[in-house]
């Protein structure tokens, strides 16, 4: 008989989909919208340039420019998906660059556009901890009386050193202090985390799991770091590859077991890998989509009998945590 994990099934680490399908008892999927943000650390306000390893070409959806509106791109996604899955809800996910870093009322406008969709459950809000005034936070956390509202943090590094050198313009204590006042609120947080920036070293990526176990965080997506074309990292490894580390494919399997195994097993996994588009990206080339990647790892899990949280003691396999 499988092991039935406190998640409620047997796959060896605590998966997004199986949530939101407990949670809306139905399918439910993120439907990406870009309505044109900038960032701080692009404007000038802290910097220049942005993220050194960010494209957002590489994982907008076609339907998301800007110059639709929110409905019309709400309703392409849907169309989209309408024929496979017609009954399912979606959550509109606020994703291209800072999507809280604008006047309180131009925000509201956006979110309650959004929300007039009569598919639409809640809002995925994507921006960075160092956008987020109180008055925001306390808005939407009145909204959540009505809607599910999460705010999705760009975390990327636990380290503040690595934080500087890929031109965040926050630092990880800006983050712990954003993690908890939206946790306060009652908002649920997610979170995003690179592995393998410059300069990180294998204990140094652990670590980033044990720093996040003790966190109130929600949800949480990692990748491998993609060196991008039309991003400053991509540029700098194309020019000097040797002076740079990438993952090939079991190398990364075994850091993500061994970093799930040090994660709190109540944060929600929603990504374990990324795959940016063929014609944007220099490397790592696996010739594998996320969810091949993700079943190779749950099935060398299973096989090794491991899971999210075993190096914590919080669970075991002859006595899991309730």
């Amino acid at each position: 008989m499988p092991l039935i994990y406190p998640w409620g099934n047997d796959n060896p680490f605590n998966d997004y989909s199986s949530f939101l399908k407990n949670k809306f008892h139905r399918r439910v999927q993120k439907l990406s919208l870009n309505v044109g943000f900038t960032c701080p650390n692009r404007d000038g306000t802290k910097g220049r340039g942005g993220c050194t390893f960010c494209n957002n070409d590489s994982f907008n959806p076609d339907y998301c420019e800007p110059h639709f509106s929110i409905t019309e791109q709400l309703n392409k996604g849907i169309e989209k998906f309408n024929e496979r899955y017609p009954d399912q809800y979606y959550l509109a996910y606020f994703q291209a660059y800072t999507n809280t870093y604008g006047p309180l009322s131009y925000l509201k406008s956006l979110y309650e556009e959004a929300l007039l969709h009569p598919k639409i459950r809640g809002l995925v809000i994507g921006t960075r901890p160092d956008c987020l005034p109180d008055s925001l936070i306390d808005w939407l956390s009145k909204l959540q009386s009505r809607y599910y509202i999460v705010v999705e943090l760009g975390i990327e590094s636990t380290n503040e050193d690595t934080l500087i050198k890929v031109n965040r313009g926050h630092t990880f204590a800006e983050t712990c202090d954003a993690i908890f006042r939206l946790n306060k609120a009652g908002i649920p947080v997610g979170s995003h985390l690179i592995l393998g920036l410059p300069g990180e070293t294998e204990q140094m990526m652990l670590q980033h799991a044990e720093r996040l176990s003790t966190l109130p965080l929600d949800y949480l997506k990692i990748h491998q770091l993609q060196y991008i074309k039309g991003s400053a990292l991509g540029y700098q490894y194309l020019k000097n590859p040797e002076m740079f580390h990438v993952f090939d494919m079991d190398e990364y399997v075994e850091l993500v077991i061994a970093f799930l195994e040090r994660l709190n097993p109540n944060i929600v996994i929603e990504r374990l890998a990324s795959q940016a588009p063929f014609n944007l990206l220099i490397a790592p080339k696996w010739a594998l989509k996320n969810y091949q990647m993700t079943e190779l790892i749950k099935k060398r899990m299973k096989q090794r009998n491991t899971w999210q949280g075993k190096l914590l003691g919080v669970c075991t396999a002859e006595n899991p945590a309730k």
